[in-house]
C-alpha cells in the first residue's frame, strides 16, 4: 500500500523492449536505499516489482497490461517520473490509501497558474466519473490529491508549490497523458450496495 506522497522525482534512464512487455530502469537515490530483489515501489502511480537493483538505480519489468492501462508506455530515456515506496506498517497515513493500480488514464488538459498555486484540469474517463467527487481523494501519477471539482468527464486540482517543485505534474503540459486511480473505497461501497440490491 502506498500514500500518494512521492518521495522523490526520480529519471528513466533505460528502456529495453520485450515484445510483450518492457524492462524500465530507473534511477532514484531515495527509494533505492535498502532496496531489494521483489520489493514494490509506486513509479507515476504503477506499483512495480524490483527485478535487480544496482547503486541508485533499479530495473522492473512492465507486462503488456500494465503498458496498455497506464502512461508507461510513452516513457523514454531521460523521462522524470514520481516514485515512492511502500508506506510501512504503523507509519502516518500523509495522503491516502492508494494501491498502485492504475484504474485509467486521463490528460492534462490546462494549467491555471496564480502566485502561489495553480489549477490543473485534466479528463476523466466516463466509466471512473462516479467514483470522483467534490473535496474526494484521487491518485494523479501517483500523487495523492484533493479533486477542486468534478464534471462529468473532467476534474481540477489545486498544487502547491512543493508538489509543483518535486513532482511531474510541475512539468506536464496540456496534451500529457496521467495516471488515475480513484479511491478504493468508493469501489468497494459500490460493490457492497449492488450485492444488497443497489443500482450502479
Amino acid at each position: 500500500m502506498f500514500t500518494g506522497i512521492v518521495e522523490e522525482l526520480g529519471e528513466v534512464t533505460a528502456v529495453e523492449n520485450l515484445g510483450d512487455a518492457s524492462r524500465f530502469r530507473l534511477r532514484g537515490p531515495v527509494v533505492t536505499d535498502g532496496a531489494k530483489h521483489g520489493d514494490s515501489i509506486a513509479v507515476n502511480g504503477v506499483c512495480l516489482t524490483v527485478v535487480e537493483h544496482e547503486g541508485d538505480e533499479f530495473t522492473a519489468d512492465v507486462m503488456a497490461e500494465t503498458l496498455d492501462r497506464s502512461s508507461l508506455g510513452a516513457l523514454t530515456v531521460g523521462s522524470r517520473v514520481n516514485l515512492e515506496r511502500p508506506t510501512a506498517v504503523g507509519a502516518r497515513l500523509g495522503g491516502h490509501i492508494v494501491q498502485g493500480h492504475v484504474d485509467g488514464t486521463g490528460e492534462l488538459l490546462e494549467r491555471k497558474p496564480s502566485e502561489h498555486w495553480e489549477i490543473v484540469k485534466v479528463s476523466l474517463p466516463a466509466d471512473l466519473s462516479r467514483y470522483v467527487v467534490e473535496k474526494g481523494s484521487i491518485t494523479v501519477d501517483g500523487i495523492s490529491l484533493t479533486v477542486v471539482d468534478a464534471g462529468p468527464d473532467y476534474f481540477t486540482v489545486s498544487l502547491i508549490p512543493t508538489t509543483l517543485a518535486l513532482t511531474t505534474l510541475g512539468r506536464k503540459q496540456p496534451g500529457d497523458p496521467v495516471n488515475l486511480e480513484v479511491d478504493i473505497v468508493a469501489k468497494y461501497v459500490e460493490r457492497l450496495m449492488a450485492g444488497q440490491g443497489g443500482t450502479r
